[in-house]
Order: C-alpha cells, then structure tokens, then sequence
C-alpha cells in the first residue's frame, strides 16, 4: 500500500501537521525533525497527494511561472535567478511558454489560476483584458518582470525599456554619429518602446531618419542581424550607426559590415541591447544595454516567497534600472572625449 502522512509522522515520531510543515515550509521545522523526517520519507518512499495538499491548504505549492520564450537567452537567465532563490523554499516552479503570443499567455493564466497556485510570476506589462482581468480577481500573490510600469497587478520588478533605448541612442549620438539608424525584430510592446526610446531621441537631435529604422515581426537571430543590416545599408547607406532591439541582431550587423569591409567603428557604429556574454567577446567587442536579468529572477522569487510568508507585505515595484556598457564598438571618439 502506498504509505501515507500519518506512516511518516509514526516512524518519525512527530505529528502529521509537523510532516505537512516540514514539506511546505521546510524552514519553520527543526533541523533535528527535519531530518528526521526526510529519513523516514526516503525509508517508506511517501510521496505527497498534490490534491490533496490543495484541498487542505486551499492553495497548492506552486509557483506558475509565464515567459515568451523558453530559448531566449535572455528569459534562461531570469529562470535561473527563480530557481536559484526557489531552492530550498518548498515551492514547486511550474514553467509555461506563450510564445509571444496574448491567447497562450491567456490560457496559460487560466490552467495555472486552477491549480490554486501560491503565486504566479509572469512577463511584461500588456497583458490582454482578458488575462488582466483573471489576473486581477486572482486569489494569489503576483510578480510582473522584466518591465515597470504605472499599473501593477501587484508587486513588480524590472526596468525601463524605453529609458534604456533613450540612453543608448544618447550615447551613439554622443560618440560623434550622427545618422542612426535602428534594427527591430519580433516586434513585441517591449521593442515597440526601445523603438519609441530611439526616436525621442534622435528626433529631438534633428537626426531621425525613418528610412533608417529596418523593423520585422520575425523572431529575432543572429542570420536576421545580418540581413536587416545588409537592407539598412541599401535603403540608407549614409547609416554610420545602428541601435539593434538585442544581441542577436547586434552580433549579425557586426558580421554583415565585416563582409562587405565597413570598419567598426570608424564607419559604424554597433549597440545591442541585453548585454548577454558575447557582446563583451566579440571582435570588436560590443556595446550594450546590460539588464539585470539575474537579478530579476532572483528578485522576484524573493519578493513572491517573503509575501506568500509574511501576507500583510504590500504591493511594491521594485525598478533595477540598466546601465549601457561602453565598447570599442562605439568608440569613434576616445572613451575620455565622450564622457567629459
């Protein structure tokens, strides 16, 4: 017979609510009966009944987690920073990917919402009315990441996408380039507002050219990099610096000027956003927007873990902010003669 809770608070000699505990809030138990009790599960081999563990608590353990991409190194990253901080904690992370797409993420919501988690942590600000609503009547805590915005459903964390565009393209403008051009991929809110921070900008300098912004709904890559670049170059071959969307396109417009013999940075300048390893490797190496995406991860986990223990901890937007890393490939002008 499959052994049950009282079986484990038998042999361990403690009471089905210190085992329950134990199980749900490892760090509220003695490290003795801890042990104890971890000894006698792996003796009889228990297994908790998730059911009914929910029906009990009126809450499961998990943590339903929503993010756009699964293979973006980006969201890796965040992930990482989730799990990091969930180790130990007793929470189960669940992982969905909408795939950009606002009907998944709607559905995603709705599978997640009836499975009672303890909290959802989920990507963005520009839910749908439908997931917002869901959202906003759920009886669980939630983290929004990778943005901040005015209207939160409850606690937040991320950053600016838009003052993060602003402060690269004011940085290219600074170098001594003064025909930007801007390459965007995917086209989520997310690039829609680091295109709106590229054009504030560089219009308000009287350098906005629109021919220069190449822009496509297609998933982003390194090969799409080089072939925005190489269409950017036809339609506006006076361009003598690109703000790319993220990394991939960065990387890919950085190979496409070695082909055709464009000295970066003398005749161009490149700039991602993201900052992900291979900027600081590559050849020249290349300036980014570094986003705290580790951080966020662990962040969130923290935020959503102290809450579900401590309710009265009200909503709070956390902002970690950006910070553009300067590289030689955007150094037409001596790093000194930039910054002074």
């Amino acid at each position: 017979m499959r052994p049950k809770i009282m079986d484990v608070a038998r042999e361990a000699g403690v009471s089905a609510m210190t085992v329950s505990r134990a199980l749900r809030e490892p760090d509220k138990v003695s490290k003795a009966k801890l042990e104890r009790i971890r000894a006698v599960i792996d003796k009889l081999g228990y297994t908790p009944d998730p059911a009914a563990q929910t029906l009990a608590a009126r809450r499961s353990n998990i943590i339903g987690v929503i993010v756009p991409s699964i293979t973006n190194a980006v969201f890796a990253d965040v992930m990482s920073g989730i799990y990091e901080s969930a180790e130990g904690t007793g929470w189960q992370i669940l992982l969905g990917n909408s795939r950009y797409s606002p009907l998944e993420e709607e559905r995603l919501v709705t599978a997640f919402l009836h499975q009672k988690p303890a909290g959802i942590i989920i990507s963005g600000i520009d839910q749908s009315d439908a997931t917002s609503k869901l959202l906003r009547s759920a009886s669980c805590r939630i983290v929004q990441i990778m943005e901040t915005g005015p209207e939160p459903f409850d606690m937040m964390v991320g950053f600016s996408h838009l003052e993060g565009a602003r402060a690269a393209t004011r940085h290219i403008l600074d170098a001594g380039y003064t025909r930007p051009g801007f390459l965007a991929a995917r086209l989520d809110p997310r690039t829609q507002r680091r295109l709106q921070g590229f054009r504030d900008v560089a219009g308000a300098a009287g350098m906005l050219g629109e021919q220069r912004i190449i822009a496509t709904p297609k998933p982003s890559s390194v090969t799409l990099g080089g072939l925005l670049m190489a269409d950017l170059l036809a339609k506006a071959p006076e361009t003598d610096a690109v703000l790319c969307n993220n990394d991939d396109l960065a990387l890919g417009a950085l190979f496409e000027c070695q082909r055709r013999g464009i000295n970066v940075p003398a005749q161009m300048g490149i700039c991602g956003f993201n900052d992900l390893e291979m900027m600081a490797a590559a050849n020249p190496a290349i300036t980014s927007v570094r986003t705290h995406r580790l951080q966020m991860g662990r962040m969130a986990m923290t935020m959503l873990n102290e809450a579900l223990t401590k309710p009265e901890i009200p909503a709070t937007t956390t902002d970690l902010g950006f910070e553009v890393m300067i590289r030689a490939s955007t150094l037409r002008q001596p790093l000194a003669e930039i910054q002074s």
